[in-house]
């Protein structure tokens, strides 16, 4: 499941950033009026503008930056901007001047080449702030030998810069609010340091924001009533944030993916999240959220995932939160100590995929329509107090095999009409047997017979034992009755698969002839084996 959520948050990701391509595009300023810079492909640089030169300030910048991250080489490049190396872009201007607008540094993967950082004495250096024309700065596992906070002076970058990615740097400390007069962000990505402190409140200021992340931390505090009308990804997950979600998140009205799991957040989901109708992905899972499922949630009709496993809502299903979830894909209600019937309109949904209702308090039976979810590819109801027969034919049991969870219910069996015969497959596995299989068969009485202590065939112990018992549920024998010396003792046991009454009657028994006159003989094998409580 979680190559699958991975490979949707990558295409949404994707869908998000990747402009379509052009052979150039106008860059608007923030005012809306166009910029003296044009957007054109590098490779176009040394055919089309060979008489075009960097700006000299930027260059030598351009210099001090490289040779802080270890890249010294680039000094003996005549021009930066004509020397066509991946990871730094230019813009020409009106006067054929170009200006550096974008620097990257870090092997994203093998097909990339980004200038590397030397991981043990990089640094950012303060000659970022002389390039006025940057709008993308991106550093990917550059200083994780050598821990460092972000440099406050990153704020006197100013509002041309739109793109600030520091991922994976292992940067310590708090997040400097002096980023908060980087007004022009766009995107914003600090995912997997080690940062603590709160989020700044200097973060409203941008108002134009699209794509927040901030996961993978040690951020501490609640979370800011923003209100980004532009934001598309809000990514907070895995860090120490407390407090409740809150309502402002509702006018954040672009808003595609939430991701808050593996925090402390508390109280309940806000019924504003109902409002957010082009949300495809959202993530609360592992918090301390408290239920009911507001059934606002409904209205979430573009929504693809929704995993809320791990948080204590302890509440039933809504039976109509489903009903207009025509594109969810991903249910997970895991550890949500969710009670009472599982809803039929989750079987309703036409392109659930993916199922997780597992370790709740569900009773009752799996609906009879869940065997029209034909497309359900993976299903957890282990671990609930689940009963009667399973829905699913033959073919969904095959095609899910292993992700098909039932074990740990109350009663849950097989109806050998939807297509099993003898062999069960993996339901045998989770201990789940035909409907009509035959209960333990009746009772059998078994007499006890035992030689007195002068070695004669008699009664054990001075009288007669006798026990009934179900051999389905006991299969050991019955153990010899404790020694009495004047009376027998007849014991009817009585099993069912919790518990076993019994009752005794004592019957006291009197030989009255003379012992000199008892029948003396010999013990034989049979009386030797029924002393020894067998059989």
């Amino acid at each position: 499941m979680s190559l699958f959520l991975s490979i949707l948050t990558l295409t949404l990701t994707l869908t998000l950033f990747i402009p379509t391509c052009l052979s150039f595009t106008v860059i608007m300023s923030d005012s809306g009026v166009p910029s003296a810079l044009v957007d054109a492909p590098q490779t176009g640089f040394s055919v089309n503008n060979n008489g075009a030169t960097t700006d000299r300030d930027e260059q030598q910048a351009v210099y001090d930056i490289m040779k802080a991250t270890g890249n010294d080489w680039a000094t003996d490049i005549p021009d930066v901007c004509r020397g066509r190396w991946h990871g730094i872009e230019c813009m020409p201007d009106k006067n054929n001047v170009f200006h550096v607008v974008s620097l990257s540094f870090g092997a994203l993967s093998d097909d990339t080449a980004f200038p590397t950082c030397d991981p043990t004495r990089s640094y950012i250096s303060p000659s970022i702030t002389k390039l006025p024309h940057i709008r993308t700065l991106f550093f990917y596992r550059c200083f994780t030998d050598k821990p460092q906070p972000i440099p406050p002076f990153l704020g006197l970058m100013g509002p041309t810069l739109q793109t600030l990615v520091l991922r994976e740097n292992g940067h310590v400390g708090p997040i400097p609010t002096q980023l908060g007069n980087l007004t022009g962000l766009r995107v914003l990505d600090l995912h997997k340091n080690n940062l603590n402190g709160s989020i700044p409140v200097s973060f409203s200021r941008f108002t134009g924001l699209k794509s927040l992340d901030l996961s993978s931390n040690k951020l501490t505090g609640s979370i800011p009533s923003f209100a980004f009308p532009e934001l598309t990804i809000l990514d907070l997950n895995q860090n120490h944030l407390t407090g409740s979600i809150p309502t402002e998140i509702g006018n954040c009205g672009s808003l595609m993916k939430i991701d808050l799991s593996r925090n402390r957040l508390s109280g309940v989901i806000p019924d504003s999240i109902g409002g957010l109708t082009s949300l495809i992905l959202m993530d609360l899972s592992y918090n301390s959220l408290s239920g009911p499922i507001p059934t606002s949630l409904n209205n979430l009709d573009s929504l693809q995932a929704l995993i809320l496993n791990g948080n204590p809502i302890s509440s039933m299903i809504p039976s109509t939160a489903f009903d207009k979830f025509k594109s969810l894909m991903i249910l997970i209600l895991s550890d949500t100590d969710s009670y009472g019937p599982i809803p039929e309109s989750i079987a309703r949904l036409p392109n659930l995929r993916i199922l997780h209702l597992d370790r709740n308090r569900l009773n009752g039976s799996i609906p009879t329509s869940f065997r029209n979810v034909n497309g359900l590819s993976e299903l957890r109801l282990n671990d609930n107090q689940l009963m009667g027969p399973i829905p699913f034919d033959k073919e969904i049991v095959w095609r899910m095999r292993r992700k098909l969870k039932l074990e740990n219910n109350l009663g849950l069996c097989y109806d050998g009409r939807n297509g099993f015969g003898s062999d069960l497959g993996s339901l045998s596995d989770s201990g789940i047997d035909h409907c009509d299989m035959p209960r333990p068969g009746p009772a059998q009485m078994v007499q006890h017979v035992a030689t007195t202590n002068e070695g004669e065939p008699g009664l054990a112990n001075g009288g007669i034992s006798y026990s009934m018992n179900s051999t389905a549920d006991h299969p050991h024998p019955p153990q010899p009755l404790p020694e009495t010396s004047s009376s027998s003792s007849l014991s009817l046991h009585q099993t069912k698969s919790t518990q076993m009454c019994q009752t005794s009657l004592h019957l006291p028994l009197k030989n009255t002839q003379p012992p000199h006159q008892r029948l003396r003989r010999p013990v034989s094998r049979r009386e030797e084996t029924y002393l020894s409580g067998v059989i």
